[in-house]
């Protein structure tokens, strides 16, 4: 009989025999020499390892290992180490895999932990030879560059592409300064920045306004952030070329301004149809039909303008339809859309390559294979490349012939929003990318992470960017063991353990529930009815356990950054979950009309969000101090600040004008509960209470304006200054809240979670797409009120 194991050891020998090289993508690789490559991996070495660098000697050899790959191979000398790779990104691979295979080292998001022992351990045999799997190694969301590195200095990109170098990432996206060349491109044609400043969306909102889904709103954009870009542009793309990566650039996918019916009263537009509930301000942008002649014109001076800027590397992303359905399901019309861009593309660079994500094809309800297929085979094979976007979840490959054919890269999302929840699925991106290579007629050509937001979960990402090098999936309990070694320096049974019940409960989702950082009780609005049911895969006990275990191991690891912010975290997530009992026995009380059990667990609720507030407070990982300081560090002047502090926190918050994408990027941060969610929960305990004792009707309309206009309008628009260091310490208050709660943990209720999550979910038998966008997001301020900015001056006074 043949075992799970073994036909997953087969399906891995298969990988280089299945997976296809595509001879038009041969010309994508490193755009500079590789002396050059080798200076700059020299640089990284210097800026990672500080001292310590000068036992390294680093080389640049591009046929040391296969064509279409990247390979390093480790010499240890008697007193140093050689690090030989094809090129500057393969070195710094070379380099972190040594640090984490042989120092039991660790460098993420959160930290580093770099206890390098002296003298440096020897390699098995002297020497190591390690090859990826495949050409590509594709990084970043086109979400990603505004949930998470909008505000980023050079500073901070510098040692982000250190991170992308270190994980193997040799294609990524370059996003920054694009508005600038569509400023260039668009004034040329006669459009005027007013015109433009209409069209774009505020800083923090810059990546949907990109994408057509929605226009105008966190603007008017200044020529200052238009300009700064611009040079921050420069830096990136020099530094990621240096390394030995391809940057993709953006193409222009037919979305123009509102003013081009003005400009151009002959040209053939329509508007696409709303996304995110945005009222006629912000909504349904204009859409360049595909056979105007305007639209060849713009996507061509595009390219050239940006190929005189920047120089370019042949790849760039295009996408016409990204959660916007097409006016039409014909497929002569979708055939068109293909051919028009893909035509636009190589009259302005005969080397081009179009780079799109397959995120489009999510919605099944409109995307069936007919129109999936026009579209895909509109181009020649092998002159496209398709980010299938969700692999780990909703693979599209499989259901899609391999693309038909088209070149894919298997891509990890993972996070959405940049939200916080505990989660990972480790089995299944422990597989699925041996899958992939293996799926009949295979046309994989990569590996991608495509988070929507970063900064939480490192686990995940440590164990992800590994499949680029490892021959077959991993032993994830023995793996789970190093990466405690890894990250803390020294390690224990018990935090072994601790961290193995993490890898069986929040790190297991491999039933592939989509939706689970929806509806967390802490961060969502507030509501009786419908009821809140947040997503539990796990059962609650394992996390209590690892809590457990953790809390007991704090003197002794307290000394570690990474492990008092896991403790930190670990903490957060566990009073999350906990928070779901106190909500639940709320509503049940207010159903039996027990006002004294109402304000009981109201108070509960209340205090346990206090607590968050001082727990998050004490760690530099959860402030939203941080979050401000970093978009305000880009002001001008004072009214700049003013401008960006808004864009920092509409973004977090109500994500629009009237929360049309309320809390979708929510952030457990100190400060953001103090000052936005625990309000909140006080206005609903309040309201409730009140009604129950002058026996009045629920109205969901009138507690959500209360909460709108007290809460959520007002905090986009205040100044508050917010701490940018920690206040507290963390380890005494893990301690106190521990033996605060973790008697409430033990209740029946929580036996019960993970069973309830799953017959819902099976309950509910629309798509995944359908429940995170089929329906409007439940929000009762009427989208076509009035807008006043100001609205909340007159609620205060």
């Amino acid at each position: 009989m043949i075992t799970r194991k073994t036909l997953v050891l087969f399906i891995a020998s298969l990988i280089l025999v299945n997976c296809r090289d595509f001879e038009s993508l041969s010309h994508l690789k490193p755009k500079v020499s590789a002396v050059k490559q080798e200076d700059a991996a020299k640089d990284l070495f210097q800026r990672v390892l500080g001292a310590r660098s000068e036992e390294f000697k680093v080389k640049i050899q591009a046929d040391i290992g296969p064509k279409e790959r990247d390979t390093f191979i480790i010499n240890t000398q008697e007193k140093y180490v050689e690090i030989t790779g094809t090129t500057g990104v393969a070195a710094a691979m070379g380099l972190y895999y040594y640090l984490t295979n042989y120092c039991n080292c660790q460098i993420t998001w959160g930290g580093r932990q770099m206890a390098i022992p002296s003298p440096l351990p020897r390699v098995e045999g002297g020497s190591v030879n390690v090859t990826t799997n495949d050409k590509f190694r594709f990084y970043q969301n086109v979400c990603t560059v505004s949930y998470s590195s909008v505000w980023f200095r050079w500073e901070q990109w510098e040692s982000y592409l250190d991170w992308m170098a270190m994980r193997g990432i040799n294609m990524a996206l370059a996003f920054t300064g694009q508005e600038a060349m569509f400023q260039r491109v668009y004034m040329g044609l006669g459009f005027t920045m007013e015109d433009l400043q209409n069209h774009f969306g505020g800083p923090a909102f810059l990546a949907w306004s990109r994408m057509g889904n929605m226009h105008g709103w966190g603007g008017p954009i200044t020529q200052n952030w238009i300009d700064d870009q611009l040079i921050l542009q420069h830096k990136i793309l020099d530094r990621m070329r240096a390394l030995g990566m391809i940057p993709v650039l953006p193409g222009f996918a037919g979305h123009v301004p509102e003013a081009t019916i003005l400009h151009y009263p002959t040209a053939n537009v329509s508007r696409l149809r709303d996304w995110g509930h945005f009222n006629k301000t912000y909504c349904c942008n204009y859409l360049l039909d595909f056979n105007d002649p305007l639209f060849m014109k713009i996507a061509v001076r595009l390219i050239k303008e940006m190929e005189n800027e920047f120089g370019t590397d042949h790849v760039y992303s295009v996408d016409t339809f990204n959660e916007m359905r097409p006016k039409s399901n014909s497929t002569e019309y979708l055939a068109l859309s293909g051919r028009t861009i893909y035509k636009s593309l190589k009259e302005a660079d005969s080397k081009a390559i179009w780079l799109m994500q397959g995120w489009l094809f999510i919605d099944d309800g409109f995307w069936k294979p007919p129109q999936m297929k026009a579209l895909l085979t509109s181009v020649p094979q092998g002159e496209m490349i398709v980010l299938d976007l969700y692999s780990e979840i909703i693979p599209i490959f499989t259901r899609t012939e391999s693309y038909y054919g088209q070149p894919f890269i298997w891509c990890m999302l993972h996070d959405f929003g940049g939200t916080m929840e505990l989660y990972g699925a480790l089995k299944l991106i422990n597989e699925g990318p041996f899958n992939g290579r293996a799926f009949p007629n295979s046309s994989m050509v990569g590996l991608g992470m495509t988070p929507e937001g970063i900064f939480q979960n490192e686990v995940v990402y440590e164990f992800f960017t590994e499949n680029v090098w490892r021959k077959e999936p991993r032993d994830i309990s023995a793996w789970i063991s190093k990466y405690v070694l890894n990250r803390y320096g020294t390690t224990n049974k018990f935090l072994d353990l601790a961290w193995q019940y993490l890898k069986n409960s929040v790190y297991n989702n491999s039933d592939n529930l989509k939706d689970h950082d929806a509806q967390s009780i802490p961060d969502s609005r507030p509501s009786l009815s419908p009821m809140m049911h947040p997503d539990v895969w796990y059962n609650p006990e394992d996390l209590y356990v690892a809590w457990d275990i953790l809390t007991l191991n704090l003197d002794d690891f307290s000394n570690s950054s990474l492990f008092m912010y896991d403790i930190v975290d670990v903490t957060r997530n566990s009073l999350q979950i906990l928070s779901i009992k106190y909500y639940t026995d709320f509503v049940y009380a207010f159903g039996r009309g027990d006002i004294s059990a109402v304000e009981s667990h109201g108070n509960q609720l209340l205090g346990l969000l206090r607590d968050m507030e001082t727990l998050l407070a004490s760690d530099s990982h959860f402030l939203l101090g941080n979050w401000i300081k970093a978009a305000t560090d880009n002001a001008m002047d004072m009214q700049d600040s003013w401008f960006l502090q808004f864009n920092a926190r509409n973004q977090i918050t109500l994500w629009g004008p009237r929360g049309e994408i309320r809390d979708y990027a929510c952030k457990q941060w100190s400060g953001l509960i103090k000052d936005y969610y625990l309000p909140r929960w006080e206005i609903f305990v309040n309201y409730t209470l009140d009604i129950m004792a002058h026996n009045m009707t629920y109205n969901v309309t009138e507690l959500d304006i209360m909460m709108y206009l007290k809460v959520e309008l007002p905090f986009s628009y205040k100044l508050d200054p917010y701490p940018t260091e920690p206040q507290g310490d963390s380890v005494a208050i893990v301690k106190s809240l521990h033996k605060k709660y973790r008697p409430d943990t033990m209740s029946e209720f929580f036996q019960t979670l993970q069973k309830n999550t799953e017959e819902r979910h099976k309950k509910d038998n629309r798509s995944w797409f359908q429940r995170k966008y089929g329906k409007p997001i439940k929000n009762s301020i009427n989208r076509n009120m009035p807008y006043n900015p100001h609205l909340h001056h007159v609620m205060n006074n």
